[in-house]
């Protein structure tokens, strides 16, 4: 069973943020060997989607992302830091986020569009969403990524 939070940045237990800002940085430096700053100071505007599940009887954070609210990235709203933790990977829990995270955001932000800075091999997965490509692929911290909009 998972238990989903959507919550402002001011709301966030500290040990949830913890362990949000752990499994960033597992997911994003470590795992994709890339050095870039995560801390970037968006986190206190945006509204933060995570999934949490029991594992060998503890909390555990399986999924999250963040909802960056139109203005501060781009004109339209964005989804970022969107990940999967690596003990869920393969269960469907990143299309589950990603289908809690649109109406949430379109609810929040009514009116707005969508636009993401998504990994270039993530294309067909957003696409699957109303995601569609409108830049060629770009280098971004040694990753390749693509602008999408919805």
């Amino acid at each position: 069973m998972i238990e989903w939070q959507w919550l402002a940045f001011e709301d966030i237990p500290r040990q949830d943020w913890y362990e949000v800002l752990l499994q960033r940085q597992q997911v994003f430096i470590l795992e994709q060997t890339c050095l870039y700053p995560d801390i970037d100071g968006c986190d206190p505007q945006c509204r933060h989607l995570m999934a949490w599940r029991e594992i060998d009887g503890k909390r555990t954070l399986v999924a999250y992302l963040r909802c960056v609210p139109p203005g501060v990235k781009y004109d339209e709203m964005s989804l970022g830091r969107v990940l999967t933790t690596q003990a869920a990977r393969g269960s469907g829990i990143g299309r589950e986020l990603l289908a809690k995270a649109i109406p949430l955001a379109e609810a929040l932000h009514p009116g707005h569009g969508f636009r993401i800075g998504a990994q270039a091999h993530l294309e067909k997965f957003y696409g699957g969403y109303g995601f569609r490509k409108v830049t060629e692929p770009y280098d971004e911290d040694g990753i390749l990524h693509i602008d999408m909009v919805r």
